[in-house]
């Protein structure tokens, strides 16, 4: 029976609609949410880049598993003595994917990388303009602002000539928001009047071609045959196949009707260990699970507010609950695996009197009504947003608080706490390129509203030693800057961090090579399946 069920999921994903295709290598992978859209310069979350990442390749690229990285689109580079000019050595031969309405007349050459990066540079741009976003990552790091230009010296050479040294440069651009577009590409949907289709039918260079998406239901793609790095495609079919729910996706996974899934909750772990058709992988997470006070919202303006609601958390229940064996204590704004980590600092003490009487002196009246978001998906930070939401309710009416849970479908969520309708938001983090500047400037500097800074906390000591860290390049004086940041933070509470969690990543036994990411990504390129 079971060989059956996957038969017939596989025939329902239309996979082995004919014969031949019975011999083809096909993956499915069970997912947790559904992406916005394919144009990763747009979003922030793992779960549209996830979908994305199969398309895409950028000048440099992680290393499968982990945090160095080596060149991908580019070949080499060089660096400026004084850190401000980075030339790039394009890979000659590279195709684009084709499809219904498009088929590449060229091989990737420096146009393309001059497309993708203006487009997010040039308000002007006549693509932008045409087809007007928001670049959320590419504007929280400053980036817009601190590259001077891009231009090309000959058909495969490209340089960026930056107004300030950036020391996190390289592994930011191994990150999905610089995916590399075609310029072609958009100039056909320029002509055509459909702009917006770079969003919703993408073409890259990576190891996967975009075949089609049904919102809720499955994402579909086929192996690049033209591939650059050939080794790399061993899977002819990939599908994402979307279920929101945990407890599906489990039950997926151990019918074979998806080999690799994501997010499992801590009370399925033992089960799945024990199936000896399964293999779970672990490592401990880069990653924080945190609260978020809209700090331009009252009475959260206030820090005395903030500091009472932080010491009203009760976080070692929450631990116990909601992450159970999985999660560590968070103190800190990022992980302990993160180089300049502060270990000097501390949380308050859990004291519900105390905040009752910060709260008394503030001037908040008991029935004060506020809002709480939970995160309607699982996230690697937070397995369960909703139990926690539910322990923070009950712990905040003891303080007076008449506190309204909220939630909204993922790309809302975002979407709507990046503009600030928010009063607290459940949300978290995991890192995308190693570097503390991911963290603490990616989520709390003043550049990061409207992006990543969910509390839309602009404090000016803050972001002076956020900046002042990434124009040097020496690792002490960074550590040194970016624990005095720490230190304010902690001080001003915009945030209250509850947990690390343990990464844990079921997948059958049947499945090879699969790396878990430290950024929390699904890469399946040199990914097989038996």
């Amino acid at each position: 029976m079971r060989h059956a069920t996957h038969l017939s999921t596989l025939l329902a994903l239309g996979l082995l609609s004919q014969a031949p295709a019975l011999q083809a290598k096909n993956l499915v992978f069970c997912s947790e949410g559904s992406p916005a859209g394919f144009d990763t310069a747009q979003y922030t979350s793992a779960t549209d880049n996830d979908a994305a990442e199969p398309i895409y390749n950028r000048l440099v690229e992680f290393e499968r598993g982990g945090t160095a990285v080596h060149p991908a689109l580019a070949t080499k580079w060089e660096v400026s003595d004084d850190g401000l000019r980075y030339t790039f050595h394009l890979r000659e031969g590279v195709k684009f994917h084709a499809n219904k309405a498009f088929t590449p007349s060229r091989d990737f050459n420096a146009d393309d990388v001059l497309f993708t990066f203006n487009r997010m540079l040039d308000k002007d741009q006549p693509f932008r303009k045409a087809y007007p976003t928001e670049f959320p990552y590419f504007v929280s790091m400053g980036l817009d602002k601190n590259i001077a230009r891009v231009e090309k010296t000959g058909p495969m050479t490209v340089v960026f000539s930056l107004n300030k040294v950036d020391a996190a440069f390289i592994q930011n651009l191994a990150m999905s928001f610089a995916s590399i577009l075609s310029a072609e590409y958009a100039e056909h949907l320029l002509a055509s009047g459909r702009p917006s289709d770079i969003n919703q039918q993408p073409i890259g260079t990576g190891p996967f071609v975009f075949q089609r998406y049904q919102k809720d239901a499955q994402i579909r793609f086929k192996g690049n045959k033209d591939y650059w790095a050939p080794d790399e495609v061993k899977i002819d079919n990939l599908v994402f196949s979307i279920n929101t729910d945990p407890s599906v996706r489990i039950q997926k996974l151990r019918r074979n009707e998806c080999q690799v899934t994501l997010h499992p909750r801590p009370a399925d772990l033992p089960a799945l260990k024990a199936d000896g058709k399964l293999q779970v992988m672990q490592q401990p997470g880069f990653n924080l699970g945190y609260i978020a006070y809209n700090t331009q919202h009252p009475p959260f303006d206030r820090l005395e507010v903030r500091q009472a609601m932080d010491m009203a958390v009760n976080k070692q229940a929450i631990l116990q609950a909601v992450y159970q064996d999985s999660g560590q204590l968070a103190v800190n704004a990022m992980p302990p695996t993160q180089w300049s980590y502060d270990n000097s600092l501390k949380d308050a003490p859990f004291d519900p009197e105390k905040a009752k009487q910060l709260l008394q002196q503030a001037g908040v009246k008991p029935g004060t009504e506020i809002t709480l978001w939970a995160m309607p998906v699982q996230r690697p930070y937070n397995p369960n947003a909703k139990l926690m939401a539910e322990m923070l309710q009950a712990d905040w009416n003891k303080l007076g608080f008449k506190v309204r849970i909220v939630s909204y479908e993922w790309g809302e969520y975002l979407k709507r706490m990046k503009s600030g309708e928010h009063d607290i938001a459940l949300i978290g983090w995991t890192g995308d390129n190693g570097d503390p500047d991911n963290w603490l400037g990616t989520l709390y500097n003043c550049d990061a509203i409207g992006s990543n800074n969910y509390s839309l906390w602009c404090d000016p000591q803050y972001d002076s030693l956020v900046k002042q860290a990434k124009q040097v390049t020496d690792r002490e004086q960074r550590t040194a800057l970016y624990q005095q940041a720490q230190q304010r933070l902690k001080q001003q509470v915009p945030i209250t961090p509850v947990a690390h969690s343990t990464v844990n990543q079921p997948l059958s036994i049947k499945v090879a090579d699969f790396k878990v990411s430290p950024f929390g990504r699904n890469d399946f390129s040199g990914v097989s399946v038996d």
